[in-house]
C-alpha cells in the first residue's frame, strides 16, 4: 500500500504537466485547517526572560516559535535532514518524490520518504494520518495551498511551533525548555540532533524512558550532516559522545501569583511583558522559603522589591509556595488587606511637619492621656515622658502619634493615604484615632507605594508590574521634600537587626493587634522594600513581631538586588536642621491645640487670607497674609519651613513660595495654630 501510495504520487506530478490548468483550479479550491494556532500564553520579564508559560486548553505546552529565534544551526540540520530544497519548491519536491519512488521499487520497502515540511505542516494542522495514500493526498494538497497563501518564513514557524516532541510538547521551544531548561537561541549540535530526531517518532524515542533509541536516532541525524557536509567529523564525533538528557525539566514558575494576575487582567493576550527582574525574583523566592522553613508551619510571607524612582516592581512574592496546603500558598499576601501596625506612624510624623505641628527637634510628652474615652498605650505599657519626636518615631511610640494624629485629624491622614494613590479599607466606614495605629486596612502593595512616595522625595509614585504602564497626568504630593527627608533621615538611624549587615536605608516595622502580622519597609537610594508575614487566615501568631520576625528579611532582600547598597539623598533646600533651642518658641514644646482638647478654642488663630483653597497670583514684593484673633507674637510656616517669626503685625507680607501648592501656617505665642493649602500660579 505504501508503495502504491508513492507511485500515485508519482502519478500526480506527471498530471500536473499534462493538466497545469485543472491542477491550479484543484488546490485554488482546496479548503484549508485553520492556520491561527494556539499557543501557551507566556509572562515575562523586563529583559525578555520567561517567567511562567500556561498549557493551551487542551493541555499541552504549545509555544509559538519563530525562525529568527531558533539556532542557524539547528534550522540548517533540520533542513538538510527533512526537505533540503525547501526554499526552491512549491509545497511538493518532485526529485525527493521520484527518488524515494525508485527507492521503494528497487529495494521493496520504503527507504525514504518524500514528505516535504509543508506537508508536515499540513499533516500538522489536520492532525491527519500519513501511511495512507489518501492522507498522502490530502497532505499534498494542503501543501501546495498552504504555499500559495503564505510564504516559507510563516510555514517553517507553523512547523517550528506545531511539530510534537514527545508527551504533551509541542513546538522548538516547549521541547528545548523541557529537554535543555533553555530557550532554542543557542544549541549544540547534539541538542540540535535530537531535535530534528524526535519529530518523526516522538513516543518511541522519548529521552526519558527510551534513552538508548533518542541517542540512536540524534547519531544518525549527525552521520547524515557529516554527508551533507553540514558539521566536520570531529564535530559530529565530538557530538555523539555527549549524553541525552535522561528526564524531563519543568517549566519555568517565577512570579505564579502575579503571573496570574497578568492573565487575569488580559485573558485574551498571548505574551504579557512585566517589569519584574527574573533573577531577583528568583532569589527572593528563595529567601521566602528559606524564611518559612524556620518558623510555624502556617506561616505565609510576601515581599514587593520595587525601584521608587520609576515605579517599576522589580519582584513580587506573594507566598513561600504556589500550593494549597497548610501555609495557603496560593493566596496572594501581597494584595490581602491587613492591619499595617505601626507602619503608617511615618506617614503622620510627616504630615505633622508639613503642617508646622511639630519638628523632629520639637519636644512632646509621652504620657497617659485619654481621648474622649479612647485611651491609648505604648506597646510595653510604659511612660518615657517627655522626649523629641525624633526619638518618639524612632521607638514607634503610640501615645505621641496619636496626639499628633488628634491636632492633625483623622480624616488629613486618610487623605495623605489617598494622595499616595491607595485605597485604604475602614472596618467602621470612618476614620478614627486609631487609624494612626493600624486601625485600617491596607495591601503590602499599597504600603509599599506609600513609603516609595516618601522615598521619593515626598512624590507620589504609581507602582506597577506591566511594562509602559507608568502613570499618566500630575503627581501628587504625599508630603513636602523637607518633611519626607526629615522622616527619611530619622529612619536611617535606626540600628539593623541583630546579624544583619548594616545598610544605607530607612526602614519601619510594625506589628498589628493580636500579633496577627509583622511587617517591615524600607527604602534607600533607589529601592523600597516591603515584607509580610503571618497567617493567611488572620489568626493570631504568638510573639511574633515585626522587628523581630520581618526585619530581618527586609535587610536579606535588599542584599539580594541586583545593584549595591544606594545612599540616601542629601537634605533639599529649606530643610531646618537646628536643636530644639533655636526652633520658633512654639515648635520648641509641642502642646495640645484647641482643636486636641476637644473643644473650639475662640481665640486661636484664623487664617484671614490667603483662605484654604485659595489660588492666586502673588505680587511681585511678596505674598500678603493677615491673621484673626491668637496672641502674637505670630511665626509663620511654609510648607513646614519657618519664614517669619516674632511678628506682631497681623498683617504681613511673606517671601514668594514659588508656582505650586504650599501649605501656610501661622503659629500664635501659645502654640495655637491655623493653616491653609493653597496654589500659586
Amino acid at each position: 500500500m505504501r508503495r502504491h501510495g508513492l507511485l500515485l504520487l508519482v502519478f500526480v506530478l506527471f498530471a500536473t504537466a499534462l493538466a497545469r490548468d485543472k491542477l491550479d483550479q484543484w488546490v485554488a479550491v482546496t479548503v484549508l485547517p485553520s492556520v491561527i494556532v494556539a499557543t501557551s500564553a507566556e509572562v515575562r520579564d523586563r529583559n525578555g526572560d520567561l517567567l511562567r508559560a500556561y498549557t493551551v486548553a487542551d493541555g499541552r505546552w504549545r509555544l509559538g516559535a519563530r525562525p529568527r529565534q531558533v539556532d542557524p544551526l539547528y534550522l540548517s540540520m533540520l533542513l538538510t535532514y527533512e526537505d533540503k530544497r525547501f526554499h526552491d519548491h512549491d509545497g511538493v519536491d518532485p526529485w525527493a518524490v521520484i527518488r524515494a519512488a525508485g527507492q521503494a521499487m528497487m529495494n521493496g520497502r520504503i527507504v525514504s520518504g518524500a514528505s516535504t515540511l509543508s506537508m508536515q505542516v499540513a499533516r500538522l494542522l489536520e492532525g491527519g494520518s500519513t501511511g495512507q495514500w489518501a492522507g498522502k493526498l490530502r497532505q499534498l494538497r494542503v501543501a501546495l495551498a498552504l504555499e500559495r497563501q503564505m510564504d516559507k518564513t510563516q510555514i517553517l514557524t507553523l512547523y517550528l511551533t506545531l511539530a510534537p516532541y514527545g508527551g504533551n510538547l509541542e513546538g522548538v521551544r516547549a521541547a528545548t525548555l523541557a529537554w535543555f531548561g533553555k530557550e532554542p537561541a543557542r544549541l549544540t549540535p547534539a541538542q540540535s540532533a535530537l531535535l530534528v530526531a524526535l519529530p518523526q517518532s516522538p513516543e518511541t524515542r522519548r529521552p526519558d524512558q527510551n534513552p538508548d533509541a533518542a541517542r540512536a536516532a540524534r547519531n544518525r541525524v549527525l552521520t547524515r550532516m557529516v554527508q551533507a557536509g553540514v558539521l566536520t567529523a570531529d564535530t559530529a564525533q565530538a557530538a555523539m559522545l555527549a549524553p541525552v538528557p535522561t528526564e524531563r525539566r519543568g517549566f519555568p514558575a517565577l512570579a505564579p501569583h502575579m503571573a496570574d494576575r497578568a492573565l487575569a487582567d488580559a485573558p485574551d493576550i498571548r505574551r504579557h511583558d512585566l517589569t519584574l527582574v527574573a533573577a531577583i525574583q528568583r532569589r527572593l523566592e528563595r529567601l521566602a522559603r528559606q524564611t518559612l522553613q524556620r518558623g510555624s508551619p502556617s506561616l505565609s510571607i510576601a515581599i514587593i522589591a520595587a525601584d521608587h524612582r520609576s515605579g517599576e516592581i522589580l519582584a513580587s512574592v506573594g507566598s513561600g509556595g504556589y500550593r494549597a496546603g497548610l501555609r495557603d500558598g496560593y493566596v496572594d499576601m501581597t494584595r490581602a488587606p491587613r492591619s499595617p501596625g505601626s507602619t503608617l506612624k511615618p506617614l503622620v510624623y510627616a504630615l505633622a511637619f508639613d503642617q508646622g505641628l511639630a519638628h523632629p527637634e520639637t519636644l512632646i510628652d509621652d504620657v497617659a492621656v485619654d481621648f474622649d474615652g479612647y485611651a491609648p498605650q505604648n506597646f510595653d505599657g510604659e511612660f518615657r515622658g517627655r522626649l523629641r519626636v525624633s526619638e518618639a518615631l524612632r521607638l514607634s511610640l503610640n501615645i505621641p502619634t496619636v496626639r499628633l494624629t488628634r491636632a492633625l485629624g483623622p480624616a488629613r491622614l486618610m487623605a495623605g493615604l489617598r494622595r499616595a494613590g491607595i485605597r485604604p479599607e475602614l472596618p467602621g466606614g470612618r476614620a478614627g484615632l486609631a487609624v494612626a495605629l493600624g486601625g485600617v486596612g491596607l495591601r503590602l502593595e499599597g504600603l509599599v507605594q506609600l513609603y516609595a512616595g516618601l522615598a521619593n522625595g515626598g512624590r507620589a509614585v504609581n507602582l506597577h508590574w506591566r511594562s509602559g504602564a507608568g502613570r499618566e497626568g500630575p503627581v501628587k504630593r504625599v508630603a513636602s521634600p523637607a518633611a519626607a527627608w526629615q522622616v527619611g533621615h530619622i529612619l536611617s538611624r535606626l540600628p539593623p537587626p541583630p546579624g544583619s549587615r548594616r545598610w544605607p536605608m530607612a526602614y519601619k516595622t510594625g506589628t498589628s493587634y493580636g500579633h496577627r502580622d509583622a511587617w517591615a519597609v524600607g527604602y534607600d537610594g533607589a529601592h523600597v522594600v516591603g515584607v509580610w508575614i503571618g497567617r493567611p487566615d488572620g489568626t493570631p501568631v504568638p510573639g511574633v513581631f515585626g522587628g523581630d520576625l520581618a526585619a530581618p528579611v527586609l535587610f536579606a532582600a535588599f542584599e539580594r538586588l541586583d545593584h549595591g547598597a544606594v545612599p540616601l539623598p542629601p537634605p533639599p533646600p529649606g530643610v531646618l536642621q537646628v536643636p530644639n533651642a533655636e526652633l520658633p518658641a512654639p515648635l520648641r514644646v509641642f502642646r495640645p491645640r484647641g482643636q486636641e482638647a476637644g473643644r473650639l478654642d475662640r481665640n486661636a488663630p484664623r487664617l484671614a487670607f490667603p483662605p484654604d483653597g485659595a489660588r492666586l497670583t502673588v505680587a511681585p514684593d511678596g505674598l500678603t497674609a493677615k491673621v484673626r484673633a491668637g496672641v502674637p507674637p505670630f511665626s509663620w510656616l511654609a510648607n513646614g519651613r519657618p519664614v517669619v517669626s516674632g511678628a506682631r503685625r497681623r498683617e504681613i507680607t511673606l517671601p514668594d513660595p514659588g508656582r505650586g501648592f504650599h501649605t501656610l501656617t501661622v503659629i500664635d505665642a501659645e502654640g495655637r495654630a491655623d493653616r491653609a493649602r493653597l496654589r500659586v500660579d
